[in-house]
């Protein structure tokens, strides 16, 4: 048996294929770059992450953050043995990424220009043509109801013609987003999410014909189970013909969460999970059989001793990775001191804040930090990024290091936003060296401490709060910086390792 979730952690908007016995996985990653991870497993259950889609933007704008933009929910298909990815930028435009080799380097070529198109998925069918359906953005074009279908040329370079209505969800389906399009037997089926992320349910339609009209049925709801949403994912099927599906769950503070149901089709449509209620309707199931009993058991990497001649993959940007902000050097990670080219040097303005996902629900966070700085203010800390962030590290001012503890709100959430900063703690070290640690409970609650020995800590500040970023969850980060926005760098902060346990079977 699993259990749901399967992964607590904010692998938001997931799609999913099998290529032979080999199961893989997209999802969104917005700002934070290289982006669109690429997930790996061999049963749908445990994952481990083995690439990047995007490994940069290309686009000035991701040269600094740009919260809430970036890389939205994509789609992954396997077609003429091609790995391809159909990315939306909601103020860009959609992008394809393509590979034969998911391990390898993916080429990308924009499909079109557009604003506030999201969630395109493509499908080639029997007589050579290729389609893409597309949902809209209302943050971006005042739309959130309505289905469209564009033809586009097989290779996915551009569009074939005008988009066409296949869908209105004003009154049936009032957000009406994240379509995923497939063909099975004589009909055409568009999975999707309808009614919003925390309080929606999964719709489906269905055609003989792509271009419609569809018929209407919602497929799967909350019901009388505590698994919210359920939100958008994507269906597949395992070697020995059963179907699945995956989706996310939206928990707030720490994102969006991953769960796999059974699916199965009852008079020509798919039933999801399993009804508890007897509505007719399935729920979310919390475990089931396994989909492929005795595959490799994939766990998602995090923590890191920097042995390696490249970053891990659980590893982030906040924008645009710049090769001048890092550099590992024999078992450590040494990041630079920058200065803020463009405005005030603040966490939630920094590109070079390098940040990974957390894997679960209560975790604790150790690192190991020297700082060697080059100018008064250099910082080198560890923190929790979010609407409400914060960070504690060794800071240099008046010629002296302290141990600092910073905490922000983001007053402005969206592209490179407004924040505000405060410092909540500060102590005189004669040190250049500490160890940060971060104490995360289930209750989001959670608290720093330093130590200057590695065996005895002491509290650092209060009480803090989780808080989601901007359609992301909350995000374990490093940062080094020069917080008076001068000199160029000199100064650095080395990291020599990160430790990160789950402490979830602790507190229960």
């Amino acid at each position: 048996m699993y259990k749901n979730p399967i992964l607590y952690a904010d692998y938001s908007d997931p799609d999913v294929i099998r290529v032979g016995e080999d199961f893989y996985m997209v999802a969104s990653s917005f700002t934070y770059l290289p982006g669109v991870p690429l997930l790996h497993s061999k049963d749908l259950v445990h994952w481990e992450i083995i690439n990047y889609c995007v490994s940069r933007l290309p686009f000035e704008k991701y040269n600094r953050p740009s919260h809430g933009s970036g890389t939205w929910a994509p789609s992954i298909r396997y077609h003429d043995d091609t790995f391809i990815v159909f990315i939306p930028l909601p103020d860009e435009g959609i992008m394809v990424a393509r590979s034969k080799d998911p391990y390898g380097e993916f080429e990308l070529n924009m499909l079109c220009t557009s604003k506030g198109w999201i969630d395109p998925c493509p499908i080639w069918d029997d007589d050579g043509k290729a389609y893409m359906v597309f949902a809209y953005a209302k943050s971006r074009c005042g739309i959130k109801h309505r289905l469209m279908l564009v033809e586009i040329d097989p290779e996915c370079t551009h569009l074939c013609g005008e988009p066409e209505l296949i869908f209105d969800g004003e009154q049936v389906a009032p957000t009406t987003e994240g379509p995923k399009i497939y063909k099975k037997d004589d009909y055409y089926y568009i999975l999707m999410p309808s009614g919003g992320v925390a309080t929606g349910w999964q719709s489906c339609l269905r055609s003989r014909d792509i271009h419609g009209p569809y018929e209407y049925k919602i497929v799967m709801h909350q019901g009388c189970t505590g698994i919210n949403g359920p939100h958008q994912g994507g269906w597949v099927d395992t070697p020995d013909g059963k179907n699945w599906f995956i989706h996310f769950q939206d928990v707030r503070e720490l994102g969006r969460i991953t769960h796999l149901q059974p699916m199965c089709f009852i008079n020509g449509w798919p039933f999801i999970g399993s009804d508890l209620d007897g509505d007719g309707i399935g729920e979310p199931v919390y475990e089931w059989s396994d989909p492929v009993e005795g595959a490799p058991q994939y766990k998602i990497r995090t923590s890191d001793d920097f042995r390696e001649d490249k970053l891990g993959l659980q590893w982030q940007w906040q924008a645009n990775p710049d090769e001048e902000w890092y550099q590992l050097d024999d078992g450590h990670l040494i990041l630079y001191c920058v200065p803020n080219k463009s405005r005030e040097n603040l966490m939630w303005y920094a590109g070079n804040v390098l940040t990974q996902i957390p894997q679960s629900k209560a975790f604790t966070v150790k690192t190991s930090i020297n700082l060697y700085p080059g100018e008064e203010g250099d910082i080198a800390a560890c923190g929790i990024l979010g609407q409400k962030y914060s960070y504690a590290g060794i800071k240099r001012m008046q010629g002296k290091n302290y141990i600092v503890m910073f905490k922000g709100e983001v007053t402005d959430k969206e592209l490179e936003g407004k924040a505000v900063e405060d410092c909540c703690d500060i102590q005189l070290v004669d040190a250049a060296h500490v160890f940060i640690k971060i104490v995360v409970k289930e209750d989001k609650s959670y608290n720093y401490y330093y130590s200057l020995d590695g065996v005895s800590y002491t509290d650092l500040g209060r009480t803090q709060t989780l808080e989601r970023a901007t359609w992301t969850g909350a995000k374990i980060c490093l940062w080094s910086a020069n917080m008076n926005n001068k000199g160029s760098g000199n100064g650095y902060g080395r990291y020599d390792w990160v430790y990160i346990t789950d402490d979830t079977a602790k507190e229960q």
